[in-house]
């Protein structure tokens, strides 16, 4: 900035204004700082300056996997609420890994972001996260939320959702309904699967533990244990999958069967072309989009001071028939 002012013929206040935009300026001075600008190649250095005024003007994402589509649906959310409160998001993946999340969230927290937006990795440690708490960052959870923290959480119903998309699949006659979902040390899965049982009660149909598969769809072993279930004496007439991965999972594995016809299928969560299959893929499907909007606005409102008491708000979500949850039982 001295060199701008000495390149302009005027004062460093005067490059200060128009650097950041406020104050009045006369048009000659204004011209000429900009063309000394332009002419050295000015940048402002924004590090300096959030140094000098106390605050990194950047907030932290810690998802299970950015490339993920509803994690990117989620993460764009938030960045837009970000950018309307001039701070920059700073986004990292924890591949489910916990070690590695408590890794990130400190390297975030050792860079002075002002708040950190988390979906939790499968066995965080709450100490850690409570102590994170006390020392002052300001925290919200999304998708998931930790036991014994009080924190804002932003979920949907999975469990609701769940037991709606396998209510679904019985009212079109099937009563051999298989589930798949992801591993059951992930909050998500083990809602998703309660609900799945629950409406099985509601329809007095008995749980059948060998129609459930709970692993990550990216196992070693998901195509032997898809085929050990659809090769069962009584095998299911219908699939509910638990998460866009295990939808997708499983259909490029019934694509290489052989079979006279496939099962009927309703996937949690919506995915990137399921629409344009055929038949198109029934969803039970989410808001992440919401999701981000909402923890976004919440930690904003945390960092600002505000101190009532937590928050939890569960979204609801919504089913889209599409054509492979409505084929009826053969």
């Amino acid at each position: 900035m001295n060199d701008v002012a000495l390149a302009a013929g005027v004062s460093l206040k005067t490059v200060s204004r128009v650097v950041n935009g406020v104050d009045y300026v006369s048009s000659d001075k204004l011209e000429r700082v900009n063309v000394a600008i332009e002419a050295l190649g000015f940048r402002r250095n924004e590090y300096a300056r959030q140094l000098r005024q106390g605050t990194t003007a950047t907030i932290g994402l810690v998802l299970e996997d950015v490339a993920d589509p509803f994690y990117s649906t989620l993460t764009r959310a938030v960045e837009d609420v970000a950018l309307g409160h001039n701070h920059m998001l700073l986004t990292a993946s924890s591949a489910e890994d916990p070690a590695r999340s408590r890794e990130l969230i400190t390297a975030l927290g050792a860079r002075g972001v002002g708040g950190l937006i988390v979906t939790p990795a499968k066995g965080m440690d709450a100490a850690f996260l409570r102590a994170e708490l006390a020392s002052g960052c300001s925290l919200i959870f999304v998708d998931r939320p930790v036991a014994g923290v009080d924190a804002d959480t932003v979920l949907v119903d999975n469990r609701g959702g769940a037991e709606t998309g396998a209510a679904h699949l019985f009212a079109h006659g099937h009563t051999r309904v298989a589930f798949f979902g992801d591993d059951e040390r992930v909050y998500t899965a083990t809602e998703r699967l309660e609900g799945y049982r629950s409406a099985l009660a509601a329809a007095g149909i008995p749980f059948d533990p060998k129609l459930v598969i709970m692993a990550a769809p990216s196992g070693d072993d998901v195509a032997g244990s898809i085929d050990r279930v659809l090769a069962l004496p009584d095998p299911p007439t219908a699939i509910l999958s638990g998460n866009n991965r295990w939808s997708v999972r499983l259909l490029r594995h019934l694509r290489n069967r052989h079979a006279a016809s496939d099962p009927a299928i309703v996937g949690f969560d919506d995915f990137e072309l399921s629409d344009v299959l055929s038949p198109g893929i029934t969803v039970v499907a989410q808001d992440p989009a919401a999701m981000g909007h909402i923890a976004a606005e919440l930690l904003f409102r945390r960092m600002s001071g505000d101190t009532t008491p937590s928050q939890r708000v569960q979204l609801a979500t919504t089913l889209i028939e599409r054509g492979s949850g409505e084929r009826r039982r053969p």
